[in-house]
């Protein structure tokens, strides 16, 4: 298995207007979570510019997938994504 960090670029507006689609969101990456390939995800803080998901799967498609099914994306929350391999060299890699 590989990580993979898919990366957002937040929008000014998304603190502002994420309260619409949060829940919608937060299904999305509880769902996702429950089988195994999301492992951690947060918005970065002062400022909240940015927003980092943390993918554990064989490829990147899983990452790939929820940035095109989350409502964020989707309502323009999310200015850009990208999802790149993340070659981990210390912590819990199994």
């Amino acid at each position: 298995m590989n990580y993979y960090v898919l990366k957002y670029q937040l929008q000014e507006n998304y603190l502002k207007d994420r309260g619409k689609y949060r829940t919608e969101h937060l299904n999305l990456a509880k769902e996702t979570a429950q089988t195994g390939t999301l492992v951690l995800a947060g918005a970065m803080d002062d400022p909240a510019d940015e927003a980092l998901l943390i993918f554990k799967a064989a490829d990147d498609a899983a990452a790939k997938t929820f940035a095109e099914k989350d409502p964020y994306v989707k309502n323009g929350l999310v200015k850009e994504w990208s999802v790149r391999k993340w070659n981990v060299a210390v912590g819990d890699t199994h």
